[in-house]
């Protein structure tokens, strides 16, 4: 968009070898989840995941797009299946046939693997054996398969009763999806059930809204009980007025969602959420029990009669076609140059920003750590989403929430720090504000995989815009470490991990040999104990000659500014 070369670090190949072929529950969203549980959330980073094997060709197109979808649960820079009959298949039945015979022309040399491809590592998952997953609760890569569930939930005592059952999003809410959905439900009406639990159903597009309505799993939903929210991120994202516990309440929810961190569906963190397949999430609304294995447990009917649910079934793509639903799109005017944009100086909604400043050349000395986080920090609790989304247009605003979910490792706190000049409590941004409004730059402390879930960008322009100067963790995810880059901000990582144990929220920081910062150079970090000797530490970092200049310009867009003006 603007013009100039994208640099990426050259990746790993991550090869997943996919054999036989799923069925009866089985789904390709258990592929992603057992993949997930065997890589964890940074297993995938810094490499590509190519699927490949006879398996691929054995599932349709919108599957691999919730494999793919998930791939960055476990980090990874990006999903690639190789090009198959069950895309061109897709792409006809979207109106997309030209892209299809395009594709044809090349797929052999460009859109498959080469014979006696070499990966950097290799995963093989049994089609043919593969069972249903449930992942979670708090994280995606906490994965139990459906026969484990029982033992493994009552050990870990979790909350037995599920209390909503959430399907569709953006990850799993394909034609298919809600068919096979669609089936579970008529089997479990006409033995006189409804779901046990809220029940929701996100449609993840206008276009999939429209056509569901038309065909009829809409209506199944509904007099199953089924709650049709909007074409929306919805509850995936905490966009949910949940009224049906307190906040503080332990309780199990169950979604087709790809992520499920502390507090993000709803903003209490004591909500066990877990991720499954939409099919899996159908069979637990309608059982209301966590320990329910579809594939061997009985209900019971309206009459008291047991009976087992049939596995699902669906079509792949709408024998109709797909209904395009209401065209929304608003087009922006031929000619712009006239288009003026005023924003109101009281608006909550919108504020212009200004340019962050340069860097001032300068080491940065004595500075206060904000916050140390303890544990999984990720970018929804660095910037929390839901009732925040309407500040996003303003940076002041949306600021109120940066690190609140984060948990501070002095007191096992969240959103209370100490401001070390007054020796105040604070919440992390109004200590934030007090720091920048001083002139005091700051830093952050943070545990391994900083940043993982969401690409959120608010939440590295946050703290650019509260007054931090530097991020320093065990590591990072990807994307976050980037987009912090972009702001001017200096993302580093211990040498040493252990290093993190070593420092007290006490301490003062000072960052070293900036004048030098190069690729591949390390740079020191001094600490200052608030009682004894200062000590050193090797941070590295993964900067660029180009991303050098983000921080030297003080963000990628100032130095894209300048570079115009020449």
């Amino acid at each position: 968009m603007a013009g100039r070369p994208w640099e990426l670090k050259a990746p790993k190949i991550l090869g997943v070898k996919l054999t036989g072929k799923m069925n009866g529950w089985t789904s390709p969203k258990d592929i992603i989840l057992k993949l997930a549980g065997i890589t964890t959330v940074k297993g995938g980073t810094g490499k590509i995941v190519e699927y490949f094997g006879d398996g691929v060709d054995t599932f349709s197109a919108t599957g691999m797009g919730t494999i793919c979808n998930m791939g960055a649960e476990i980090g990874a820079t990006t999903s690639v299946f190789p090009f198959n009959k069950s895309m061109i298949e897709y792409l006809e039945a979207t109106g997309r046939g030209k892209i299809a015979d395009f594709a044809k022309l090349y797929h052999k040399d460009l859109l498959s693997a080469d014979k006696d491809a070499e990966y950097d590592e290799v995963v093989e998952i049994d089609l043919n054996t593969l069972e249903p997953y449930i992942n979670g609760p708090f994280t995606p890569d906490l994965a139990t398969p459906v026969s484990k569930m029982k033992e493994v939930a009552v050990a870990n005592n979790w909350p037995l009763d599920v209390r909503v059952g959430l399907i569709g999003s953006c990850t799993n809410s394909s034609y298919e999806d809600m068919s096979r959905s669609a089936s579970i439900v008529k089997d479990a009406a006409a033995h006189g059930l409804k779901s046990k639990t809220i029940f929701t159903v996100t449609p993840g597009s206008e276009q999939i809204r429209a056509t569901i309505e038309r065909d009829g799993q809409l209506e199944t939903f509904k007099e199953f009980g089924g709650i049709v929210l909007a074409n929306a991120c919805g509850p995936c994202i905490g966009q949910w007025d949940r009224r049906d516990i307190k906040k503080g309440d332990k309780n199990t929810i169950v979604s087709s969602y790809n992520r499920n961190f502390t507090s993000r569906n709803d903003g209490n963190p004591q909500t066990h959420a877990f991720v499954a397949s939409p099919e899996l999430v159908t069979a637990f609304a309608i059982a209301g029990d966590l320990r329910f294995n579809p594939l061997t447990d009985k209900l019971k009917d309206k009459d008291g009669n047991e009976f087992m649910l049939k596995p699902p079934h669906g079509d792949g793509l709408p024998q109709r076609g797909y209904d395009a639903g209401e065209n929304t799109y608003q087009a922006p005017p031929a000619d712009r140059s006239t288009v003026e944009v005023k924003v109101s100086p009281t608006s909550d909604r919108l504020q212009l920003l200004k340019p962050f400043k340069p860097w001032d050349g300068k080491d940065a000395k004595d500075m206060p750590i904000l916050i140390k986080a303890v544990g999984k920090t990720t970018t929804d609790h660095i910037s929390m989403a839901g009732p925040w989304l309407k500040y996003r247009g303003h940076l002041e605003n949306i600021s109120n929430n940066y690190m609140i979910g984060a948990i501070n490792a002095e007191n096992k706190k969240a959103n209370c720090v100490k401001n070390v000049y007054t020796g105040e409590y604070k919440g992390v941004p109004d200590t934030a504000r007090d720091y920048r409004d001083q002139g005091i730059k700051w830093v952050v402390i943070g545990d391994e995989n900083f940043g993982e879930g969401s690409s959120r960008e608010h939440a590295a322009l946050e703290p650019r815009f509260l007054g931090g100067f530097a991020i320093i963790t065990k590591s990072f995810a990807r994307i976050h470490e980037t987009n912090l880059k972009k702001q001017g901000l200096l993302p580093l990582n211990f040498k040493n991990p252990a290093d993190y144990d070593k420092i007290n929220p006490d301490d003062r920081i000072d960052i070293l040999g900036l004048a030098e910062l190069a690729p591949g150079k390390p740079v020191t970090m001094r600490v200052h104990p608030k009682n004894g000797k200062p000590w050193d530490a090797v941070l590295t970092h993964t900067f660029n000659d180009e991303q050098i200049e983000w921080f030297k310009y003080g963000s990628a867009l100032n130095k894209i500014k300048a570079d115009e003006k020449k």
